[in-house]
């Protein structure tokens, strides 16, 4: 049933990317790889993501439309979250989660304010094969993988579905210098309101299309890119939780009220090609997490 489920949900959004196609032309693509094996150095909680972006639209002139619907975004990701132990979660410990996430968002202008919104639908649990994945990418260097009891103990198999919206406005403070304060409401597998900002000296996001990794907070490049140089970001912000999926009440677990994120980072672009490395410090995200932990996230884009 899940197989065939999984089947219809790929056959869907391969339907609607190519009627996408069809209609627009093929902007571009960025993704962000996020793992606090760069970060910190630990194996733990939010261990490892990846985000992926498409862009299809009717031409891009380096500001966004003021029509919904004109800018598609298809997203794929991936994400892994274990306990602090990967051989044994331990009393209170969150359980080990494996996500992956398919969906269409749009971005549009209004005035001095940026709107980004859309939908995911969410397969969480064994059936993504992560934990095998996992399994496998540790087995190749040598080290120990979830054990038997933290797979058995892992979010169960289902679907959820995601809605997200952002809204932000751009701030200039002089040469090379914007502020971009957002707010940004989350339903579905995290409900969520949040509010923050973003810091950037230099040329990285000017005349581009950038999409927020759901995990660090961290923008990457889905659309531009031409003009050389480094450019260093910053931002942070703070979340009201209400509720998670990946900490069911109904297992004991209490989501931590407030859910802090501090980044930084620095983009480097040349000719043909551009780099990202990044910092996130994530804080405590349930009762019973002693620490918040450190991760790292990087890009890399050649162009032929």
């Amino acid at each position: 049933m899940l197989g065939r489920i999984a089947s219809f949900v790929l056959a869907l959004a391969v339907t609607a990317t190519s009627s996408i196609a069809q209609e627009r032309e093929f902007l571009g693509y960025g993704w962000l790889l996020t793992n606090d094996l760069i970060g910190d150095g630990k194996d733990r909680w939010r261990t490892g993501s990846i985000a992926t972006s498409r862009v299809w639209g009717r031409g891009w002139d380096g500001s966004l439309p003021g029509t919904f619907g004109d800018i598609i975004e298809f997203r794929f990701g991936g994400e892994i979250i274990a306990p602090r132990d990967l051989d044994d979660s331990g009393p209170g410990d969150r359980p080990y989660a494996g996500a992956m996430s398919w969906g269409l968002h749009t971005h549009v202008q209004r005035g001095a304010t940026s709107i980004s919104t859309g939908a995911d639908l969410v397969a969480i649990g064994p059936m993504t094969g992560l934990d095998d994945f996992q399994s496998w990418l540790h087995d190749l260097v040598g080290i120990p993988g979830p054990s038997a009891s933290v797979r058995a103990a892992q979010i169960a198999n289902q679907w959820q579905p995601r809605a997200v919206i952002e809204i932000g406005r751009d701030i200039d403070l002089g040469p090379g210098g914007r502020l971009r304060p957002f707010v940004e409401g989350r339903a579905g597998d995290e409900t969520l309101l949040r509010a923050g900002f973003d810091f950037t000296f230099g040329g990285f996001g000017s005349g581009d299309l950038l999409v927020r990794d759901w995990v660090t907070g961290q923008r990457f490049r889905a659309v531009g890119g031409q003009e050389p140089g480094v450019s260093f970001v910053a931002g942070a912000d703070v979340a009201k939780v209400f509720d998670s999926v990946y900490l069911p009440s109904n297992r004991g677990f209490q989501t931590t009220d407030m859910r802090s994120r501090v980044r930084a980072g620095l983009h480097w672009q040349g000719e043909k090609s551009a780099m990202f490395y990044g910092l996130t410090w994530l804080g405590e995200e349930f009762a019973g997490q002693s620490e918040g932990q450190l991760v790292g996230s990087v890009t890399l884009s050649i162009r032929f």
